[in-house]
């Protein structure tokens, strides 16, 4: 595909819409675009640089994620790619889209929120407020640090006793 200069904001602009339906492996309801790792997108010549951070350090899904990345840039005519992963500035849950938040939770995973710190006698503890997806109740407790990615946490509603992953803050 060659790409013009008279274009080429057209052209990226049809790439960030085009990353709107490459989704998340391990969370297939996101797309790349609502959980926020879609860090950049140029091109130079004919190549297309796409910059994505990943959730955290490790993160197994990154690498499908590069290849879906790439495989929806082929589909659509696009020869010369790259993907590059940058670690800095880490990526943040602070970068999941509002509509993200909300895909989340009629997904049944608790968004990532804001922590609030409670006053206790241990002086770095802290806990957040989380709310339920199924009922939206604020009665709930943490199960266990670790879901059913790294990235999230086991938490059960107390009220409507299902279980539920959120997605920790970070």
């Amino acid at each position: 595909m060659v790409i013009i200069k008279v274009g080429i904001e057209q052209t990226i602009q049809s790439i960030w819409q085009l990353l709107e339906s490459v989704c998340d492996p391990e969370v297939p309801v996101l797309s790349v675009i609502d959980l926020g790792i879609i860090r950049n997108i140029e091109i130079e010549n004919d190549k297309v640089i796409v910059t994505i951070t990943p959730t955290y350090t490790g993160c197994p899904a990154m690498d499908v994620i590069s290849m879906s990345i790439r495989m929806a840039l082929l589909e659509k005519g696009f020869k010369n790619i790259q993907i590059k992963s940058v670690l800095s500035p880490a990526w943040t849950t602070d970068w999941v889209s509002e509509k993200g938040k909300e895909k989340l939770a009629a997904y049944g995973i608790a968004p990532p929120n804001t922590k609030q710190v409670v006053c206790s006698p241990d002086a770095f503890a802290e806990e957040e407020a989380i709310q339920c997806p199924r009922c939206r109740s604020y009665h709930t407790k943490l199960v266990s640090q670790f879901g059913s990615t790294a990235c999230k946490a086991l938490y059960q509603c107390e009220d409507c006793k299902e279980p539920f992953d959120y997605f920790k803050c970070h």
